[in-house]
């Protein structure tokens, strides 16, 4: 048997985070009616449908900075990153937004299967190859720790919206 290097468990732990956010959403969002979907997790604050298709548009975003294809659903960009919950009017339904997440999440799912660690060290779309060799912690690890950190954070949020 290979013996595995810290680098292989170093990205094990990280993917397995993602994993289990994922799986985590999934769990709590797939379970929600349109209703609750519509509540807010604070008063005044983001309802739980809008962070549900703000994760979706980030996640979308990550296709492209990880060299895994063309973004599927630039269409969720106006509603929910650049414009404000309640700003637009017609949000798409909880539906088709799970229907969107499923798509992307899988797209990500079967991208990060294919990455080897060296392939994880590599810089992302987003910065430059000269950037890079000044600042090379600006690689696709960092994205996969950076957007999992974002959807354990409204996640959290998600979860606490009743207490």
């Amino acid at each position: 048997m290979a013996k595995t290097s810290n680098e292989e468990l170093l990205l094990s732990g990280a993917l397995s985070a993602w994993t289990t956010n994922i799986e985590r959403a999934d769990k709590l969002l797939f379970s929600l009616t349109p209703e609750q979907l519509g509540k807010e997790i604070a008063p005044g604050k983001n309802r739980l449908i809008y962070l549900w298709g703000h994760l979706t548009a980030v996640h979308d975003l990550m296709l492209p900075l990880l060299g895994l294809g063309p973004r599927l659903h630039a269409e969720l960009d106006e509603p929910f990153l650049t414009k404000a919950d309640k700003v637009v009017a017609n949000l798409p339904s909880a539906e088709a937004i799970k229907k969107d997440w499923n798509e992307v999440n899988g797209k990500l799912r079967d991208g990060f299967a294919k990455f080897s660690v060296a392939d994880w060290l590599q810089k992302h779309a987003s910065v430059s190859a000269e950037d890079f060799a000044k600042e090379p912690h600006r690689n696709r690890f960092a994205i996969l720790l950076s957007r999992t950190n974002h959807l354990s954070y409204h996640l959290g949020q998600a979860v606490i919206r009743d207490k």
